[in-house]
């Protein structure tokens, strides 16, 4: 076996237990390994999305017990995030702006694990009946373009704003991350999707990390430590990948 083989079943469990403690289903970072690897793009974007299904399902089915889960504002986003999500999959990005792009975006949960975005414990600014509706065509279109379930841009916004709770957050966004995931999956099968045997042995792996994170996670679980490391190594991933 490939020494590749050996670091990629180790990394996706390891990433799958951290994001999923905190109610996310962990595909900006199943992408990073993924194409810091160096698997292909037309590979990497579906895979990262069923392993992102698995994960996020257990997770909100974990998390959706610790609070009032806030179905208005769940509502008024996956309504329309969902059929972006769907159009971002039809949408297969160049190499380079991919990965540039996927750079970027892995500087949010840096900043989610790192404790830089505030949270927020009264509402901020006011929900609009436009807001929610925006914020989800926006996420929707981006995360079926990269092959995320959007809730690295989601959460932190929502805590920002004030418009719920950590745990609600938590609940709300793996759900979001689950139907996008699936929506933004089948949007990529208009192309033809090679998905590597390699998948089918990471999967339950990746599943089982997921599922004890989220367990911990939704106890209270904080390994506040690690995910400072977590973030350290995003950030290095993150440049790597924006410079090239």
């Amino acid at each position: 076996m490939e020494t590749w083989d050996w670091l990629l079943y180790f990394l996706m469990p390891i990433a799958a237990f951290f994001y999923a403690s905190v109610g996310h289903g962990g595909a900006s970072s199943y992408l990073m390994i993924l194409a810091l690897i160096g698997f292909a793009p037309e590979e990497i974007r579906p895979s990262a999305l069923i392993l992102n299904m698995f994960v996020s399902i257990i997770s909100f089915l974990n998390y959706r017990k610790s609070g009032v889960f806030p179905l208005k504002l769940f509502l008024s986003l996956v309504v329309f995030s969902i059929p972006a999500a769907y159009l971002g999959g039809t949408i297969l990005l160049d190499a380079g702006i991919y990965k540039r792009v996927l750079g970027i975006l892995l500087l949010f949960p840096v900043m989610r694990f790192a404790g830089i975005f505030p949270i927020s414990d009264k509402e901020k600014i006011d929900q609009k009946w436009w807001m929610a509706p925006i914020l989800g065509v926006l996420i929707g279109l981006l995360s079926g373009m990269i092959g995320i379930g959007g809730g690295i841009i989601l959460s932190p916004i929502i805590l920002m704003l004030g418009w719920a709770g950590v745990k609600e957050t938590a609940a709300l966004s793996a759900l979001f991350i689950f139907l996008n995931s699936v929506a933004g999956f089948l949007g990529a099968s208009v192309f033809h999707i090679e998905l590597t045997t390699q998948l089918w042995i990471i999967l339950p792996l990746t599943v089982a990390g997921g599922a004890l994170g989220a367990y911990l996670g939704a106890k209270k679980f904080s390994p506040q430590l690690l995910k400072y490391l977590l973030a350290f190594v995003l950030l290095f991933a993150a440049v790597k990948l924006i410079i090239g």
